[in-house]
């Protein structure tokens, strides 16, 4: 759920800006003014999230996943029987750019708003980390990776001798690895905000490097920390495992494997690694896909069970009935799910075959109220889909 690691505008992240005619790069030059700019993005004006929230292609470094020639159909269903006033309340008080509702793979309800159409993108913010630790999962059946229970440092030897000695990948993938982490967006001196604010010599991964720096807190596995430090952790994993930027794998196991309609567009760090646990830019009906790959199992990308397993609560997030897997969260009802800053989210309901993605643009990053709302309307459109 985190916005800091967004390096790379040379626009001021104060102007909304209009798509670039060419993809953003780091250089020499302007990189020390890129690592200040991320955490701007937090303090966007309404108009300008507005904006920039369906383009930061044209703020910020990354790399295109590319979509095959063959698409997952999602055929029109029968509509939700639900007032269309009520969907428009919802939208305009949510600030909601896109909402569909699945059920059995066929389209229930799809709404647009906010200048997003079927061809655009919006970015995931942290409903990336669902998707990176679903190449942790191709990675295994691959054989690039033996397990999940095997220590991080196999495959990042850099972070030997540091508090991540004996951290298996498991606990990279439940936030359980003990070492000391602060995710306090609105506190500059968090690891969240510090984590990309200094150089790092040519050749070193910075999230590697900052976080081969964290101090041990309790023993792995014994408590739960929000990081998104980690999951970028993950993606330098796979991206070690593999020996392909995660954009390349994400690519061939998950948007032409699956069948992804659109082009996706995945956000760059100053040393050109995809971020982990971020910035990931999908379609509205692409997001969608992705809760019903995860749904039906994802045969054929990942083991037999893996879903299974990375939507089953593995740790205890401190609120009865909710929990944390593999970079999902899990929810009543044996409900599971994605969620990013700003009103981003994936809602899979295996009982009733659903799947509900909504992105937008949330007056602010995070809030009780706001997810308060989402929630209940997510269980009208549920209840409505009989």
């Amino acid at each position: 759920m985190k916005a800091w690691v967004m390096v790379g505008a040379l626009a001021l992240a104060g102007c909304a800006t209009a798509p670039a005619a060419g993809p953003v790069r780091v250089e020499a030059g302007n990189a020390a003014k890129l690592r200040q700019i991320g955490a701007e993005v937090l303090f966007w004006s309404q108009a300008q999230r507005d904006a920039n929230f369906p383009h930061m292609e044209a703020l910020f470094p990354g790399h295109v996943v590319k979509a095959g020639r063959r698409v997952h159909p999602l055929l029109p269903g029968r509509p939700l029987a639900l007032p269309a006033a009520e969907v428009d309340a919802f939208i305009a008080a949510q600030n909601v750019a896109g909402l569909i509702v699945l059920q059995d793979g066929k389209i229930r309800l799809e709404r647009y708003a906010r200048g997003l159409t079927a061809e655009g993108r919006w970015t995931s913010f942290s409903v990336a980390k669902s998707f990176t630790s679903t190449l942790v999962g191709a990675a295994i059946r691959d054989g690039f990776i033996a397990s999940v229970d095997e220590p991080v440092t196999r495959y990042i030897p850099e972070l030997a001798g540091s508090a991540y000695d004996g951290v298996s990948i498991a606990q990279l993938l439940t936030m359980t690895s003990g070492v000391r982490w602060n995710e306090d967006y609105t506190d500059p001196n968090s690891d969240v905000a510090r984590m990309y604010a200094k150089p790092v010599p040519a050749g070193i991964d910075p999230t590697v490097a900052y976080t081969r720096t964290l101090p041990r807190d309790t023993a792995p596995g014994a408590k739960w920390v929000y990081k998104t430090g980690e999951t970028n952790l993950i993606g330098v994993l796979v991206s070690k495992a593999t020996r392909k930027p995660l954009a390349t794998y994400l690519t061939e196991k998950v948007w032409r494997a699956y069948g992804m309609e659109r082009d996706a567009f995945w956000m760059t760090d100053p040393s050109g690694q995809e971020v982990g646990g971020c910035c990931l830019s999908v379609s509205l009906r692409d997001y969608a896909r992705m809760g019903q790959l995860a749904l039906d199992g994802g045969k054929g990308i990942v083991p037999a069970g893996w879903f299974g397993q990375a939507t089953a609560a593995k740790a205890s997030v401190g609120r009865p009935g909710y929990g944390y897997g593999y970079q999902w969260w899990t929810y009543p009802d044996a409900r599971f799910g994605a969620q990013g800053i700003f009103g981003q989210s994936i809602l899979v309901d295996p009982a009733k075959r659903i799947v509900i993605v909504m992105v937008g643009a949330w007056p602010q990053a995070t809030g009780r109220d706001l997810s308060a709302a989402r929630a209940a309307f997510q269980a009208k459109l549920i209840a409505a889909a009989d």
